[in-house]
């Protein structure tokens, strides 16, 4: 297990990293932050970030094959977030959300900013699905 400034840390030595947080897409604030952010503002970098994490969470189109809505009278909604992660590409660089399984309620996920002539997009799938996967939230 690892903490949020290790698991950020860890993040930023991925080939082309150019910025990395932990983010709460229900509030959109970052939990941590390290390196650039995109835009050059962290707090606006997560919320923007969050508001994309939330509409493909919200979506059950989206959700795998296994995952469901919340019926009524169920105790509550599932442990894991709907989806595993989300890329977005731009012209220069890579963003990849990495949602977090965490026993509450799921919401946070990591933010990874690619530079994209430097980066590895496959590396840096796995390597945040490990880090996801060690991650403390106490």
């Amino acid at each position: 297990m690892q903490g949020i400034d290790e698991c950020l840390l860890e993040a930023m030595r991925l080939p082309g990293a150019r910025g990395a947080a932990l983010v709460d897409w229900t509030s959109g604030l970052a939990l941590g932050a390290v390196g650039e952010s995109p835009g050059g503002d962290q707090e606006a970098a997560a919320a923007e970030a969050a508001e994309l994490a939330r509409l493909a969470a919200e979506q059950r189109a989206f959700a795998s094959g296994s995952s469901r809505a919340a019926e009524p009278g169920d105790p509550g909604p599932e442990p894991d977030p709907p989806v595993e992660d989300l890329i977005l590409s731009n012209r220069d660089s890579y963003h990849v959300l990495r949602f977090v399984p965490t026993s509450f309620d799921s919401s946070v996920f990591l933010h990874l900013w690619l530079a994209r002539a430097e980066g590895n997009l496959a590396l840096a799938r796995i390597r945040l699905g490990e880090m996801a996967g060690r991650l403390e939230l106490g």
